[in-house]
């Protein structure tokens, strides 16, 4: 599953152990005449599912479904209960088909647990071939979870219903009984019951469709492979499709409403792009004999690989030539990416339990950026991929982090599973990986992998035996067609890099997988030696210190004795173009360098996950490179200097003076990775300042960064010409300029914005240049309400994401408070997007109140439409509090939160993230505001001196 946001673009304007326990059961959470059988969250293993028929029917009218599912189970041991999960469903008339003939069962329901018991009266042997048969009902969801409706108005005004489904994680069991656990892999027979005006999509192509009294049909599917119940999936609706076949003979189709498929062209050639590499890369054929990808007008999260039937927003699929942009057309192609990889990581081979959703997730997320850059290196979408990193990184610097992998049991513990951990660092520790193992070995390895395990489920173990000694003799003989090429080719000599007996992957990656966080390693310099040591990096209260202590090179406070990564360290020298690798495995090493040198750059291109400090000296000498020569270093290794100066500074070991001397060095800057970190690292500090309503330091502070980027922005065309990065970087350019009210941006904008409204939006816009222009044009009401009618009338997705954000960012309180009354209605602004809207208007600084009162008021409603637990609640807990940096909203947000019950949400991990990020903020603004104040009027004098 992807989770979308539109981080970046809306960064510009804006800146940026807690299991659930569960609650007592007692007698009267049980529905039945006598005591549940059960009383573990996870089921029994007495009975295991083989093979489910299922035949459904969606009401669309009444808003209701009706079904009946016939299960084959293989009965492991003798049992009077069948134990299986339910929730929200009338369950009724269940029946056991034995050799003997059918026989009636009870049925209890353990709602708490959301699980069924069906009793029988005599003992269900062991070893003989049974089915039970169970009818059930239950309304449509009214959320964006298990089998829910959806609907969308046509041009002409007509609302229209579908109904389709959204399984992951444990929302199977909403739609019919069923063992809803990722081991229970069977095979799924379905039937769907459909009115005439209405198509039905599954998993498995159509084999026929049967006419049915009362003008309806019964389309039925062929059988499924054996699969988890998460990722079976269904539609109805009336939607049109555009269809080819791929070149290993996989029909390829793209649904979507009526008056959208002319938007589907793209999304089709990449899929069919995507499926072929996917099919050579694993030297796995995909097994079904189709892949849809359907549009969904109302769906929670980017999108989801279910098996043959994948999900998407609208806006996640859907690209018109004219009016999407570059960063759509990226976006577009890794989500396909993503979900295309699922069809062999995660459901071709599936992780056992939730506590490892990065071997899905992680790999997904991962071969987005293996397989888009080789279907469509114009995209430049490798570019994108530190970015992933140090969002992890964000989130795996605080106490509240877990490790990638970790215990969880429940559903809202589950559906937490879907953060930053599982899919970004699973992604980057996979890529570092990669570069320690080379790309060689390491594809080896995954198909050896997805060989060994296809339709099983695996755990942690099983990917580092498979990554470990590639070329073993014993295991050549039935070895993957790859893993034979690639070892008759070899000539290394025994115990090189690759070689497990050398390198225990499996102790090496644990020391990623199964610790929190993530190490800082301290970098010693003295002649050619190097003195190494770790520590992990942590954000948390430092200790008292006397005022004369320095903040170059003090006692860090964040050393952790406990945690020891072993680290696949490169580096290289002024001294070499050579790339030198080395493993460290613990606390303090040593390494001698060749030769004197003048500076060393760990963490080459940063295909590492950790940071590095330099010492005073160290960084002394970075900096001056980077002032005076700063393409002797990669854009990614001034990308990663960036990024890691200002994490030091954030523990204090370095100096806030010493990070912005490095960010002073941007104006000579032209590389869109280094151009974006910059803004990654001072948006922030500007937007806590805004927050803060420190006036003086805003404008000094805005001045700064506008200096920095001047010359890139003055240089800017209002087109869409150049390649796929120069584009990429003149949007954000133009809209940060016209955000921070530059002059020369603000007028041109103005200019074209007033062209464009007078003309009723009939004038075509460089796509470039859009959402600077509706930033502008939506500073006054008269432009706001212009943006928000041509939203309503347009059916280009990326147009009303641009005006959305736009809307987001106006000044105008009183529209930002109907906005988010409009999105949590849902008619015209999606209520999918009110994650991003409350976000997005928490972070003006005109709307950050009116977010915070807002999330507080319609709590419930919330968490009812999105889920306790999932990644928008997620999303909008931190992302409305990530600002803020005073002792008294840390008071406000801790009182409201501490009123919460478990049930709803009291105990989830993104409450403590939002503590200890409020925590963090206040101890940042403590120490530096003061010094940033000095540093910058320091500037501002030798600014002056020079002129």
């Amino acid at each position: 599953m992807f989770v979308a946001a539109l981080r970046l673009v809306v960064f510009l304007h804006l800146g940026q152990a807690f299991g659930a326990q569960l609650p007592h059961l007692s007698l009267h959470d049980v529905t039945g005449a006598q005591p549940f059988p059960w009383h573990q969250m996870r089921l029994p293993q007495t009975v295991i599912p083989v093979h489910y028929d299922l035949t459904i029917h969606p009401n669309l009218t009444t808003l209701t479904f009706t079904g009946v599912v016939r299960i084959q189970l293989d009965v492991q041991e003798d049992t009077k209960a069948i134990i299986l999960h339910a929730k929200q469903l009338k369950t009724f008339n269940a029946r056991l088909k034995t050799p003997e003939g059918m026989k009636s069962l009870q049925i209890l329901e353990n709602s708490i647990y959301q699980q069924l018991a069906l009793m029988s009266d005599e003992v269900i042997p062991q070893g003989e071939d049974y089915e039970v048969h169970l009818e059930f009902s239950a309304n449509l969801s009214d959320s964006y979870h298990g089998f829910y409706k959806s609907s969308y108005r046509t041009s002409s005004g007509e609302r229209r219903i579908m109904a389709c489904t959204q399984f992951e994680a444990t929302f199977a069991r909403a739609a019919f009984p069923c063992f809803d656990e990722p081991a229970f892999k069977a095979n799924f027979t379905i039937a769907i019951i459909r009115e005439p005006q209405h198509i039905a999509l599954s998993n498995m192509p159509k084999t026929k469709s049967v006419a049915l009294p009362g003008d309806m049909f019964e389309d039925h599917f062929a059988t499924t492979v054996k699969m988890s119940t998460y990722l079976v999936a269904f539609i109805v609706s009336d939607f049109h499709s555009v269809s080819k076949t791929s070149q290993h003979g996989v029909k390829i189709s793209v649904y979507a409403v009526a008056e959208k498929i002319n938007q589907t062209d793209f999304a089709l050639d990449a899929a069919v792009k995507l499926l072929d590499f996917y099919d050579d890369y694993f030297d796995i054929p995909y097994p079904l004999p189709k892949q849809d990808l359907a549009a969904i007008p109302d769906f929670q999260s980017g999108a989801m690989e279910n098996w043959g039937l994948t999900t998407y927003r609208e806006a996640a699929l859907l690209f018109h030539p004219e009016k999407s942009s570059i960063s759509d057309k990226v976006q577009i192609a890794k989500i396909i990416a993503h979900e295309l990889a699922h069809q062999w990581f995660g459901n071709l081979v599936t992780m056992e339990w939730w506590n490892d959703l990065w071997l899905n997730e992680g790999f997904a997320k991962f071969m987005e950026l293996i397989a888009v850059d080789v279907t469509y290196p114009e995209l430049q979408a490798s570019d994108l991929f530190l970015g992933k990193c140090y969002n992890a990184m964000e989130v795996d610097s605080l106490t509240s982090s877990h490790p990638v992998s970790t215990r969880v049991e429940n559903p809202t513990e589950i559906q937490e599973m879907f953060d930053e951990m599982s899919y970004d660092k699973g992604a980057c520790v996979l890529n570092m990986l990669k570069g320690f193992l080379t790309p060689e070995v390491f594809e080896v390895g995954i198909v050896r992998y997805l060989k060994r395990y296809s339709y099983r489920n695996t755990v942690n173990s099983h990917l580092w035996e498979s990554l470990t000694n590639v070329c073993d003799l014993n295991d050549l003989p039935g070895a993957p067609s790859k893993q034979k090429q690639f070892c008759s080719k070899l000539t290394l000599p025994s115990g090189a890099l690759y070689d497990g007996e050398k390198f225990d992957i499996k102790s090496i990656m644990e020391t990623w997988t199964l610790q929190t966080g993530f190490p800082l390693v301290n970098i010693e310099l003295k002649s050619r030696k190097l003195l190494l040591t770790q520590q992990r990096y942590l954000k948390m209260e430092p200790p008292p210190a006397s005022s004369s202590t320095s903040t170059d090179d003090t006692d860090d406070p964040t050393h952790d004795e406990k945690s020891i990564w072993k680290i696949p360290l490169t580096y290289k020298t002024s001294d070499s173009a050579t790339t030198y690798h080395h493993l460290m495995k613990s606390p303090v090493d040593l390494l001698r360098l060749p030769n004197n040198v003048d500076w060393v750059k760990f963490n080459v291109d940063m295909n590492g996950y950790y940071i590095v400090h330099y010492g005073k000296d160290g960084w002394k000498n970075l900096i001056k490179l980077l002032h005076y020569n700063h393409t002797a270093l990669s854009s990614k290794d001034r990308v990663s200097l960036m990024h890691d100066v200002f994490r030091l500074a954030s523990i204090k070991k370095v100096s806030l003076e010493t990070a912005l001397e490095l960010a002073s060095y941007l104006p000579k800057e032209t590389d869109i990775m280094t151009v974006t970190q910059g803004f990654q690292e001072l948006i922030p500090i500007y937007k806590l300042i805004e927050r803060r309503e420190i006036g003086p330091l805003e404008d000094g502070m805005k001045t700064f960064m506008l200096d920095l980027f001047k010359n890139l922005i003055d240089t800017q065309k209002w087109d869409d010409s150049g390649s796929s990065s120069e584009r990429t970087m003149r949007s954000y350019l133009l809209l940060f300029a016209c955000v921070r009210n530059y002059t020369p941006c603000v007028t041109k904008a103005k200019h074209i914005f007033n062209l464009w409204k007078d003309s009723d939006g009939q004038i075509s816009l460089p796509v470039d240049i859009t959402l600077a222009v509706y930033v502008v044009g939506a500073q006054t009401e008269e432009g706001w309400d212009f943006l928000f009618d041509f939203y309503r009338r347009t059916l280009q997705m990326s147009v009303q994401d641009r005006i959305r954000i736009a809307l987001t960012i106006s000044p105008l309180y009183k529209k930002l408070k109907w906005l988010l009354e409009q999105s949590l209605l849902g008619e015209v602004v999606k209520t999918q997007e009110l994650p991003h809207v409350v976000v997005s208007i928490s972070r003006n600084p005109r709307g950050h109140r009116l977010a915070w009162d807002f999330l507080r008021a319609n709590w419930a409603t919330l968490i009812k439409k999105f889920e306790v637990g999932s990644s928008s609640i997620a999303h909008m807990v931190t992302g409305v509090t990530s600002l803020y940096s005073t002792k008294t909203m840390l008071i406000s947000v801790g009182k409201f939160f501490s009123s919460l019950e478990v049930e709803t949400g009291s105990e989830m991990r993104c409450i403590q993230q939002a503590y200890d990020t409020i925590t963090d903020n206040i101890q940042w603004a403590e120490t530096n505001l003061p010094l940033l104040q000095s540093w910058l009027r320091k500037r501002q004098r030798v600014t002056h001196e020079d002129l």
